[in-house]
């Protein structure tokens, strides 16, 4: 299974002001390219009047689409400084643009990549950010007498419940991170004296989104 990364989940604006340039950063999610290239049409519809709307956005679980633009700033000053940002910060299917309004005093090549930079970071402070993770659905059956030994095991590497069934018997279902799956079910194994039927029901992405354990999306087989 693939490795976590980072994606944005909600989508922000950050502002800085530099030597009286306006630099207004947009952030937002993009699973493609086209997605991408829709959202920087858009801002650069919004802002029509703006000296410069560059951007960079990258796409895939691995980065594997990277493009960015200086869109008329001196080569290499903008977009490439939003890029490394987002590549620094390891985040994932995003898209940034950065607009200039021009305040009349030139910044230099060295003042251009950092008013950049630093614009690109204070739209990601203003976005939410989450870390995908890879995980694991697992259904738990068990008999009152071991549930207490369980819930101990499930409390202390902090695996969360998603459902709780009570019958004759009690079945929890928990989700557990990928790499973590193998060693959580052996030792549940070992403490109950393999009394606890353990079952793996999907392969899904997942992520911690204010405290609580989301489900993103199901991972075919």
């Amino acid at each position: 299974m693939s490795a976590e990364y980072k994606i944005i989940y909600r989508g922000g604006e950050g502002e800085i002001i530099e030597k009286k340039s306006r630099f207004i950063t947009a952030a937002a999610p993009a699973e493609t390219e086209e997605e991408a290239l829709e959202f920087i049409e858009a801002v650069r519809k919004k802002y029509w009047d703006a000296s410069h709307n560059c951007f960079a956005y990258v796409i895939g679980g691995q980065a594997q689409l990277q493009r960015c633009s200086d869109d008329g700033e001196p080569g290499g000053t903008a977009g490439r400084p939003i890029l490394d940002v987002l590549l620094g910060e390891g985040i994932r299917n995003i898209v940034v643009v950065v607009t200039r309004y021009f305040g009349g005093t030139l910044l230099g090549t060295g003042g251009l990549v950092r008013a950049y930079s630093s614009a690109a970071q204070s739209g990601l402070a203003a976005s939410v950010i989450i870390t995908k993770i890879p995980g694991i659905k697992l259904c738990i059956t068990a008999d009152y007498t071991i549930l207490g030994k369980i819930q101990y095991i499930l409390g202390r590497q902090k695996i969360p419940i998603l459902n709780s069934v009570y019958t004759d018997k009690v079945e929890l279902e928990v989700l557990l991170p990928d790499k973590e799956a193998d060693s959580i079910k052996t030792t549940l194994t070992e403490a109950t004296s393999a009394k606890a039927a353990l079952h793996e029901s999907e392969k899904c992405w997942f992520a911690w989104i204010e405290g609580t354990p989301t489900i993103l999306e199901s991972i075919p087989d």
